[in-house]
């Protein structure tokens, strides 16, 4: 195969997958990882894709990228629902007395499993939810299973979310039973990631106020790197997630003692 054909394909597949690694390009064309990493340079140099640690994304995939609560609401939605179902069993499992829930569509889809089912606390208490997220508020507020605590601080209109000093400040000062977050990417090596500084850092508060903490994540974010960290893997206790983690990823999480729960079709 020539090189220029084989960096068509490349380009497709990167196009296609989001993020490919260079040993599964490797054995995909049976060539060598050097070869990969020259077309990789080759198609980077042509504005095609994006060179990352260990791979490629699509060019337009940069850590700064950022898209509106209303566009992450219908992206890759079916999976979103099989991981809400799957973390909203945990929590029925679990029985938490108070949740802490992180602003965003992954959250928000388990909101709507979560007013689906029947309360099962025994002793017909509600369940305090905690958040940052107006959306999640707002559909919880009429809800008699949940007493709901709405953060105050500054309100992102991208993501309708509070941020800001007061909100963090507000969450250090709460010890709840659980937070179930969303992210922007979940890497074996930068851990969890956002965008944004004023979203990291209240996440990053959440994190450290929960006495267990659940991710929620898309195929699509994991092996992701965005701009800001708020969390390392070992200050994890779940993952949610649709999709089999890459080699590396699946060797961290394990190492960091985190529990992957993958969402299937029932």
């Amino acid at each position: 195969m020539f090189a220029e054909e084989r960096q068509r394909l490349v380009a497709a597949r990167v196009a296609e997958a989001g993020r490919v690694s260079v040993t599964e390009l490797a054995e995909r064309f049976a060539v060598t990882t050097e070869t990969v990493r020259r077309d990789l340079a080759a198609l980077e140099q042509a504005g095609v894709l994006r060179r990352v640690h260990g791979g490629a994304v699509p060019a337009d995939d940069v850590s700064t990228t950022e898209t509106t609560l209303s566009e992450r609401l219908v992206q890759h939605l079916p999976q979103k629902l099989l991981i809400a179902e799957a973390a909203a069993q945990l929590i029925a499992t679990s029985r938490p007395g108070s949740v802490l829930l992180d602003a965003g569509s992954s959250t928000e889809a388990l909101v709507d499993v979560l007013l689906r089912m029947r309360p099962s606390r025994s002793n017909g208490a509600e369940q305090h939810i905690i958040t940052n997220a107006l959306p999640i508020a707002d559909k919880l507020a009429a809800s008699p299973a949940h007493a709901v605590h709405l953060l105050g601080g500054r309100i992102r209109g991208l993501t309708k979310a509070a941020v800001g000093p007061e909100t963090i400040d507000a969450v250090e000062r709460l010890r709840p039973d659980l937070a179930v977050i969303g992210t922007n990417g979940v890497d074996a090596a930068f851990g969890l990631s956002t965008p944004d500084t004023d979203e990291a850092a209240v996440k990053a508060a959440f994190v450290r106020a929960a006495r267990r903490v659940v991710v929620l994540a898309d195929g699509s974010k994991l092996g992701v790197e965005t701009l800001v960290q708020f969390a390392r893997l070992d200050q994890l206790d779940s993952l949610v997630t649709d999709a089999d983690p890459e080699p590396d990823l699946a060797a961290a999480l394990d190492k960091a003692g985190v529990e992957v729960v993958k969402a299937v079709n029932p």
